[in-house]
């Protein structure tokens, strides 16, 4: 291997915009980090999960702009 080719590979803080914080390690060559989810307030980790009403919105649109398609049963 040829020396002095890798980045620098440091601690980092990385703070998540639900408050959580820890350290970890990259090579991002800055002191911190700003993440927008993490393992504290993701749905797949906390078992919390937003249904999205998709039905409720077609029928939205349709009713917006007076469609009169209806979809085949």
């Amino acid at each position: 291997m040829r020396a002095d080719i890798h980045p620098a590979y440091n601690e980092v803080a990385v703070t998540c915009s639900c408050g959580n914080k820890f350290t970890t390690r990259s090579t991002l060559g800055k002191p911190a980090l700003h993440v927008e989810v993490c393992s504290e307030c993701h749905p797949f980790y906390t078992g919390t999960q937003k249904i999205v009403d998709t039905a409720g919105r077609i029928e939205k649109f349709r009713n917006k702009y007076n469609t009169g398609a209806k979809t085949a049963a």
